[in-house]
């Protein structure tokens, strides 16, 4: 049901007055989904709805065709208000009213207790508070760049307001000029521990405008002044936040009246039926009781099948070609691989983005910027809102790359890149300065758990190219597939892997398979396993091994999550195996392989060689040699697991 179009200077009577009925409609659903599964959000759900009603009801996306690629999109940053979500959508006509009533909240429903994407209509799991608006700057850039006209609107809850990333989400809108974008807040000034400005006060207002956007404020429950503030935004030259003034639970004055308590938390059986008695609404509880008794249907295929909106390049280029006595390191290899990329982007027509945080000139992303500059987006020391920018990007046209340090792009946005996991994104995640082989910065940028954080997903792929030559490789190959793809690099220049013969190993005819690990050298009695840059440590160690006779199978790893059981079977056929890794082998490649092994049934002997303790500040090579990694170590671990 699409009620109109923003054109309009003002609603019409019908227009209202069908708003009106509707929000009264949807109050009885919310509190009968949340009454029926015994939790949920039913206050913020009720002093939203009016707003949302408006927002669905003349945005620029049909109900019939919810997943039309130039849409208009609404992002509800306040995902705990799920239940209001699906009623406004509900009865707007994306779906049956009758599948959020019995699904709502339910194993194997889409209809969760945070908004999810599996529902037509929402566009960003949210409910880690705060990560929104980031979400709806990274659609409402998307359209920028792709020339598409829609617009974009983030309903927000005030309680988190009081996060930093909304903050570092209004300057990135404002420093790009995204004036399709639309804020509005739930600013009824109550949250889950009472009110407000008990809890943290502050001028939300002011804190908008100081970052440079406009505020209108109105009365969140007067449907036409909602909707003329939002026409009125749609306008503007800013980015402008409209300010609902709402009150929690609003149309149930005792709800109203216990505040804060129904934040997060339902209503008995008995006193949904007294509320909906005050809303005038039939009382068919028992219905929808009986209804969720009953084995539950196909949800998924009640509902349409969202269309896959994240590019992929045909043809990245032509891979480069690094000489065996080639001096660079793999962050420079990944910035020109990049740069090749947006050429072929170019060529394709296909929209890419490359976003950084203060650290071009580290990361190799100037390279890019430097060809592409339209392309390249600079968001400053604000790596949460990145995060999730680029993950928005790439579900809506576009192939985003993000570049940053490893201890920032994973470490410190964690959480980001689970959700973006969650949502599902296709992003392409570099990041440098990895392991201690940044050296001289000291141990608090010393990122040693990036695979171990990302691995605990179920979705994030980890490559650590060996040199150069795999680097250029692995890009290209980033930029092909779908997914959610992390390139992890150090900061040193590291030596191209020569084959025995001298000529390059990963050049040439070379093909990156990530199922694949690459044999390298063929030996016997030992293997060693050799994770990313560390592979030149470990072929000292083959080298000196060899000169006594003692030459082990060299394996270079450079996807740890993808190990096949051929090479894990193959890795374990001389039964010891040395793993070496610049990671912490807690919950590194060693102990992903033991689990691999343990998978197969495999009962080799497994040496850990890895980042055993924070590390002190100093040269990377001086660091290796401390933690055992270094060649003449690794070699000595080789000789001491064939006596055991």
């Amino acid at each position: 049901m699409i009620l109109g179009d923003f054109g309009s200077a003002e609603l019409s009577d019908e227009q209202a007055a069908r708003l009106g009925e509707l929000g009264r409609l949807c109050r009885g659903d919310i509190l009968k989904m949340t009454t029926l599964a015994a939790s949920g959000h039913p206050g913020g759900s009720i002093s939203s709805i009016d707003f949302e009603l408006v927002l669905w009801g003349f945005s620029n996306v049909d109900p019939e065709n919810p997943f039309a690629p130039d849409r208009d999109r609404v992002v509800v940053s306040h995902g705990h208000t799920s239940p209001g979500a699906y009623a406004a959508l509900a009865r707007l006509g994306f779906f049956d009213v009758a599948l959020p009533l019995a699904g709502f909240r339910r194993p194997g429903s889409p209809f969760e207790g945070h908004v999810e994407r599996d529902v037509p209509g929402i566009e960003w799991a949210t409910g880690n508070l705060g990560q929104g608006l980031s979400a709806a700057v990274g659609f409402a850039l998307a359209a920028k760049m792709r020339g598409a006209g829609s617009r974009v609107f983030c309903c927000m809850g005030d309680g988190e307001q009081q996060k930093g990333q909304p903050g570092e989400a209004r300057r990135f809108a404002v420093k790009y000029g995204l004036t399709n974008l639309v804020a509005l807040l739930d600013w009824n000034r109550i949250q889950l521990s009472g009110p407000s400005d008990e809890i943290l006060p502050q001028d939300i207002p002011a804190d908008w405008k100081a970052d440079g956007w406009d505020v209108i404020e109105v009365d969140g429950h007067d449907v036409r002044a909602v909707y003329r503030a939002v026409r009125a935004a749609l306008h503007a030259l800013k980015p402008t936040l409209v300010a609902c003034h709402t009150i929690m639970s609003k149309g149930i004055p005792f709800m109203e009246k216990e505040g804060y308590k129904w934040h997060g938390a339902a209503l008995s059986a008995e006193k949904c039926r007294e509320a909906l008695a005050i809303l005038g609404l039939p009382d068919d509880l028992d219905r929808w009781f009986a209804e969720r008794k009953k084995p539950a249907p196909d949800w998924h295929g009640l509902l349409p099948g969202r269309r896959d909106e994240s590019v992929v390049l045909p043809d990245p280029g032509t891979p480069r070609s690094y000489a065996a006595d080639a001096s660079t390191d793999n962050r420079t290899a990944f910035g020109q691989a990049l740069q090749e990329v947006g050429d072929a982007a170019a060529r394709a027509k296909v929209s890419v983005a490359v976003l950084d945080c203060d650290l071009l000139k580290s990361t190799k992303t100037d390279l890019f910027a430097a060809k592409h500059p339209d392309g390249f987006f600079q968001g400053g020391i604000a790596e949460h809102n990145a995060a999730v920018v680029a993950g928005a990007l790439s579900l809506a046209g576009v192939q985003a790359w993000w570049g940053d340090f490893a201890m920032f792009g994973v470490a410190e946005t964690y959480n980001q890149q689970r959700l973006n996991d969650v949502n599902g994104t296709n992003l392409k995640l570099a990041v440098t300065h990895a392991g201690i082989d940044v050296g001289e910065d000291g141990k608090t940028h010393h990122s040693i758990d990036y695979f171990g954080l990302l691995n605990s997903t179920f979705g994030w792929t980890v490559f650590t190219p060996a040199d150069p030559n795999q680097t250029d490789r692995v890009v290209r190959w980033m930029s092909a597939h779908r997914g959610n793809h992390a390139i992890v690099m150090g900061r040193s220049k590291v030596p191209v892997i020569p084959r025995e013969d001298g000529s390059p190993f990963f050049a040439g005819d070379y093909a990156f398979d990530p199922a694949r690990v690459d044999r390298v050298r063929a030996g016997g009695g030992a293997t060693i396993f050799a994770a990313g840059n560390m592979l030149a440590y470990a072929l000292e160690a083959w080298i000196l091994l060899a000169e006594d006779g003692e030459a082990p199978d060299l394996l270079s790893v450079a996807c740890w999550n993808a190990l096949s059981d051929e090479d894990v079977r193959f890795a374990a056929r001389h039964r010891r195996i040395v793993v070496v890794e610049d990671h912490n082998p807690k919950t590194g490649l060693g102990t992903w392989l033991q689990v691999r092994l343990s998978d197969l049934g495999l009962v080799p002997r497994v040496r850990k060689l890895g980042v055993t303790g924070y590390a002190s500040s100093g040269p990377a090579k001086e660091l290796y040699r401390m933690m055992g990694l270094d060649g003449a170590s690794i070699a000595r671990a080789v000789r001491e697991e064939r006596v055991r």
